[in-house]
């Protein structure tokens, strides 16, 4: 059987020549992407070395495109060849041509063949509020009504529509940062403020006893894996803006409203954040494709790297089994 894998009509060497061509119970070789080596990056090295497998550490800004490399891409501690699996912790931040370029990376990446979790796509959907709220209300996974346009007068129009609070928030944010409560026109920022785009949604928290709260639920191979309450005295319930973690149970609707929303954006690992509104009702609120865990691994008592680690392994070698049963196999 040919080792090669087809990329937009061009045939590539696969990752995975050497385990057919060599010895198939040799330690998968990961990539692990970080911007930096943080405890959560330190935490995965160890579960991956602990798993068995050869882990790197990498930045995608050192991956570097080039066109008469054997694969097109370079990469620190790997060189021409490829890893077998690539787990994104962290993107670098930069530019936005850096950034696209770092992007471009992991999509080409999984167009050779290797396992990226999560990928491109789901980062990009998950990265862009507007595109996450767009997938949830197509895959019909309840969430506050958005909208995201480009001018002041536009989002004043939406303002004085809605009669009712609402939030703005960076469509490129996260961990709770630079959100804004808009209950009038005057409340709304100045387009260079918020780098000319209005992402608004609907408020749906209400507070119980004085303290408002959500959940945190983190979606890994499929199924809701570990999930938290986090409480606050302000609306803002993010943990890094100083809500506190808190155990759960078990909530049969609220974890299948996570395993729904992650398969809305294509993600493998995410962090969902939902809430119940002053009906009851469940709502999801954001998808994160890159979480992290601190309060989570608390509240729940759940080893996340660990778990991280076993879901992407397993993942790898459900992608061999497949690779080795050949196409025949498949459609048999």
């Amino acid at each position: 059987m040919s080792a090669e894998a087809s990329v937009t009509g061009v045939h590539v060497e696969a990752p995975s020549d050497r385990r057919r061509n060599g010895d198939p119970s040799s330690a998968p070789r990961i990539a692990l992407v970080t911007a930096d080596l943080d405890r959560h990056a330190r935490d995965l090295l160890r579960a991956f070395k602990a798993a068995g497998a050869s882990v790197k550490a990498i930045e995608l800004a050192d991956i570097a495109y080039d066109t008469e490399a054997r694969h097109g891409l370079t990469m620190p501690h790997f060189g021409e060849d490829l890893p077998d699996a690539v787990c994104v912790r962290t993107m670098d931040s930069g530019s936005f041509e850096q950034v696209t370029r770092r992007l471009g990376v992991l999509h080409a990446l999984s167009a050779l063949g290797v396992l990226v979790s999560n990928d491109a796509v789901s980062i990009e959907r998950c990265v862009d509020k507007s595109m996450t709220s767009f997938r949830l209300a197509r895959a019909g996974v309840p969430s506050p009504r958005s909208w995201a346009v480009e001018t002041r007068k536009e989002a004043e129009r939406i303002v004085a529509a809605e009669k009712a609070p609402l939030v703005l928030k960076p469509l490129f944010g996260a961990q709770g940062k630079g959100l804004r409560l808009i209950e009038s026109a005057g409340d709304l920022p100045a387009e260079e403020e918020i780098a000319g785009v209005y992402y608004l949604q609907r408020f749906a928290g209400s507070p119980a006893s004085g303290r408002y709260g959500d959940y945190r639920v983190l979606v890994s191979g499929g199924r809701a894996a570990a999930s938290m309450r986090r409480e606050a005295e302000h609306w803002i319930t993010n943990i890094k803006q100083g809500a506190s973690a808190m155990p759960t149970e078990p909530d049969v609707e609220l974890e299948a409203l996570a395993v729904a929303a992650t398969v809305a954006v294509g993600g493998s690992f995410c962090g969902v954040d939902l809430l119940r509104d002053a009906n009851g009702v469940a709502q999801v609120i954001e998808v994160n494709s890159m979480p992290a865990w601190t309060g989570l691994e608390k509240a729940s008592g759940v080893d996340i790297p660990a778990l991280r680690v076993r879901d992407l392994l397993a993942a790898l070698a459900a992608s061999r089994a497949r690779l080795a049963a050949g196409p025949l196999a498949s459609a048999g």
